[in-house]
């Protein structure tokens, strides 16, 4: 008998269960999804992100949102994502925004000399005003990581009501992507003398731009 088949007999024996029972079958996952209207997804998306410290604007279109991103970054080093929506929209084409890095080591140098990584999200969740990132070459995780201000524009059909929702789209999204990320405000920790402080694993900034 190894090591391991002695601890879990120890296990089983103090459990009172034999070798040979079989674990239930678990029950099904409880989602319950609320009905929420589009206008109110939005507003319920920007009240949540600005209570977290961030910074919320819902425009009109993609040319509205070009606008935005222009002059919040000002011409300054900025690394955006593969993002098509990003590209159509006309954000890829902003001065001083590099764009259709797919070199590793590239991309790297870029997001850590940058002053803003700019992308899109797969969905939003409004509930929360979390940001849902799958790693891909479309939205590379570094680009939100790394820069000091994370600027997420997102298409407002992608905002969700919540989490359940969520899963009830994506409901194994392993199956989908190495990693999903779920961003919910600018970067913050209180694990030095319990003294909060933005900034330490991430963005210290996050500015949110709903789109339509």
């Amino acid at each position: 008998m190894t090591a391991r088949e002695a601890i879990l007999r120890d296990i089983r024996h103090n459990l009172g269960r034999g070798a040979s029972l079989v674990a239930p079958v678990p029950p099904a996952a409880r989602l319950n999804v609320p009905k929420v209207s589009i206008s109110d997804r939005i507003e319920l998306m920007l009240d949540r992100v600005i209570a977290l410290a961030g910074r919320a604007v819902r425009v009109k279109s993609g040319a509205d949102a070009v606008e935005y991103v222009a002059g919040v970054t000002g011409g300054r080093r900025s690394i955006a994502s593969n993002s098509e929506f990003l590209r159509e929209a006309g954000i890829t084409a902003l001065p001083g925004v590099a764009s259709g890095v797919t070199d590793a080591e590239q991309l790297r140098g870029l997001c850590a000399t940058a002053d803003f990584g700019i992308t899109s999200a797969d969905y939003a969740l409004a509930d929360t005003g979390s940001l849902v990132m799958f790693a891909s070459p479309a939205d590379a995780r570094l680009i939100s990581l790394l820069p000091p201000v994370h600027i997420a524009v997102v298409p407002a059909n992608r905002l969700l009501s919540g989490l359940d929702e969520f899963y009830t789209l994506v409901p194994k999204p392993a199956d989908r992507t190495s990693s999903t990320v779920f961003i919910t405000g600018p970067s913050r920790t209180a694990d030095i003398e319990q003294l909060l402080i933005r900034g330490v694993h991430g963005p210290g900034e996050i500015h949110v731009v709903v789109v339509g």
